[in-house]
C-alpha cells in the first residue's frame, strides 16, 4: 500500500473522530435540554450560546475536509490508486453525514433558544399579571384615600361619629369586591 493508502487513513481517522466529538457534543444537548426545561436561567443561556459556538467550530473546521475528500473522489489523479476510490466515496459519505449531524443539532440550539426566550417571556407576563392586578386594586383605594385627605370644610361626612371606620369599610368592600371579580375572570 502505498502513500495515497495512508492519506486515506489519516482522513478517516480524522471524520472517525469527529464522530466522538458529535456523540459527546449531543450528550450535553440532550442535558441541555433537561436544564431548560426544568429550570433555565442564565447559565442555561451561557451554556446554550458556549455549545452553539462549539459547534460553529466544528462546523469551519468540517466544512473545508469535505471539500478536500470531494474533491480527491473526484478527480483522477495518477497518485490515487483507482481501488481506493470506493473508500474514498464512503469517507466523503461520512463527512457529509458529519455536516449533517452538526447542521442537525445547530437548529435543535435554535430551538432550544426559542424555547428559553419562550419560558422567560412567560414568567414575566406572570409577574405583570400580579402586578397589574394589584395595581389595579389600589387604584380606586387611592382615589377614595385622595378624596377624604382633602381639606374642605364643608364635606358632611368629616362630622359623621362613623365616617372613618365608613370610608375604610367602603374601601374594603370595592377591594373585595374587584377580587371577586378578578377570580370569576381568571385573572388570578
Amino acid at each position: 500500500m502505498g502513500s495515497d493508502a495512508l492519506a486515506y487513513s489519516l482522513f478517516d481517522a480524522v471524520v472517525d473522530g469527529y464522530f466522538i466529538v458529535l456523540e459527546s457534543l449531543s450528550d450535553r444537548v440532550e442535558s441541555l435540554q433537561d436544564e431548560l426545561v426544568s429550570s433555565p436561567n442564565r447559565e442555561t443561556l451561557q451554556a446554550l450560546h458556549g455549545l452553539r459556538s462549539e459547534l460553529n467550530y466544528v462546523r469551519r473546521c468540517v466544512w473545508p475536509l469535505r471539500e478536500l475528500i470531494g474533491n480527491l473522489e473526484r478527480r483522477d489523479s495518477p497518485l490515487l490508486d483507482e481501488t481506493l476510490a470506493p473508500y474514498l466515496r464512503d469517507l466523503y459519505d461520512h463527512t457529509v453525514q458529519v455536516l449533517e449531524s452538526v447542521e442537525s443539532l445547530r437548529e435543535t440550539l435554535s430551538g432550544f433558544l426559542d424555547i428559553y426566550l419562550s419560558s422567560l417571556s412567560n414568567r414575566m407576563n406572570e409577574i405583570m399579571k400580579v402586578l397589574t392586578v394589584i395595581s389595579t386594586l389600589f387604584i380606586p383605594l387611592t382615589f377614595i384615600a385622595g378624596v377624604y385627605g382633602m381639606n374642605f370644610r364643608f364635606m358632611p361626612e368629616l362630622e359623621w361619629r362613623w365616617g372613618y371606620p365608613a370610608v375604610l369599610g367602603v374601601m374594603a368592600g370595592v377591594a373585595a369586591v374587584m377580587l371577586r371579580y378578578f377570580r370569576r375572570k381568571g385573572w388570578i
